[in-house]
């Protein structure tokens, strides 16, 4: 096995390591206490092609791979996990899924201006009730001859207030469970949709999240993607490449954390000595280690996975777990080594620390994940 990356990799991830240096980390401290979503720098990031690597040339993609693209989230989650949420809308769920089953015209349509950040994509999935059970989806969306009538609500998606074009799970037979779901391209000017803002929150204060209303909104039948009833399927497929996305950026904020100790535990003095002298930092620090190394592999090999043509849902939720779970494991570690100072917004890990259980949540809970890949072991239904 050749584990090292093609030198257009390693170019890549410098490119974007120097862009996130330049152009988010001298400002995101400010964009997170202001709440502000700094969409010039998304569109910036597009024009630049960071978001095309997964995708045909032929529809403004790069042809880079899937790999490429999570080198891409977790270099920009190492500086930002609010601007790396972009990652999903721009080169994740939205436009994989219009790659993956959108008719020609639909890809013509939507992918070049999604990947160049013309247009910013969403993925209407989660409810106000409807979490990790996406089969109990309550939005509707009734066939009215020429148009569906769309009504419900999602709540908790990225973009959410931002987003020109999205993603929609919506039931069609509303009495039915897997079944009944279908999936739809949605536009921010289509009447009978509104969306709200959510504020407040504890981290990634600098990525878009909201609701997104819809009361009697006419959805044309060429916006159906794929055929009606087929949209569980279509969004367990698509949930498999934003969890390796979201896995890179768990990635990213782990290695950012281990990063950060370790200059801190090379720089801070008790006792007369560097407190990274102290076994029990050294501990610390060697598992932060462990666990970016291990997390690493299983987000590389998803990604490998999916450029050979056999992207697979167990893979990507064991990476998304483990590389979550590692990201969370990190932020407590660097906090520790960091003490009192950890506590301040004068260093990056009370940001970190902040942002960090959103790994845990997001595209597939920890305990969600848990289930499935210990069912998988056990043989029982996945």
């Amino acid at each position: 096995m050749n584990f090292d990356l093609p030198e257009e990799l390693r170019i890549l991830r410098e490119t974007v390591a120097r862009f996130a240096a330049k152009e988010i980390y001298p400002y995101v401290r400010n964009w997170e206490r202001d709440e502000y979503f700094p969409r010039e720098v998304i569109v910036k990031m597009g024009q630049l092609g960071f978001f095309g690597s997964a995708f045909p040339e032929k529809y403004g993609g790069s042809d880079l791979g899937f790999l490429a693209n999570a080198i891409v989230a977790e270099e920009l989650a190492k500086v930002s996990l609010g601007i790396a949420s972009s990652c999903n809308m721009q080169s994740g769920t939205c436009p994989m899924t219009i790659l993956n089953w959108g008719t020609e015209s639909q890809k013509k349509k939507y992918l070049p201006k999604i990947l160049r950040c013309e247009l910013l994509g969403c993925f209407a999935v989660t409810e106000p009730d409807v979490g990790s059970d996406v089969a109990g989806i309550k939005t509707t969306a009734i066939d009215k001859g020429d148009y569906y009538l769309v009504n419900g609500a999602k709540t908790w998606i990225t973009h959410a207030t931002v987003f020109d074009v999205g993603i929609l799970f919506a039931k069609t037979n509303p009495e039915a469970r897997h079944e009944g779901l279908s999936t739809f391209v949605i536009e921010r000017n289509m009447p009978g949709l509104e969306v709200r803002k959510i504020t407040d929150k504890l981290g990634t204060r600098c990525s878009d999240t909201g609701e997104i209303i819809f009361e009697e909104c006419r959805v044309p039948k060429d916006h159906l993607i794929g055929q009606p009833g087929q949209g569980f399927t279509i969004a367990q497929s698509s949930l498999t490449y934003g969890r390796i996305s979201v896995a890179a950026r768990g990635l990213g904020i782990a290695q950012a954390c281990l990063d950060s100790a370790v200059k801190y535990a090379n720089t801070r003095e008790q006792f007369g000595l560097k407190i990274g002298k102290f076994q029990m930092n050294k501990q610390i620090i060697a598992e932060m280690v462990a666990d970016c190394e291990a997390a690493r592999l299983l987000v590389y090999r998803s990604a490998w996975l999916v450029d050979q043509g056999r992207a697979d849902s167990h893979q990507a939720g064991v990476a998304k777990f483990f590389a979550s779970e590692a990201a969370l494991r990190a932020a407590v570690g660097a906090m520790r080594i960091h003490g009192a100072y950890g506590y301040s917004d004068e260093y990056d890990v009370a940001r970190y620390y902040r942002d960090v259980m959103l790994m845990a949540i997001g595209e597939g809970s920890s305990n969600i994940q848990r289930i499935l890949i210990a069912n998988a072991a056990l043989g029982l239904k996945r």
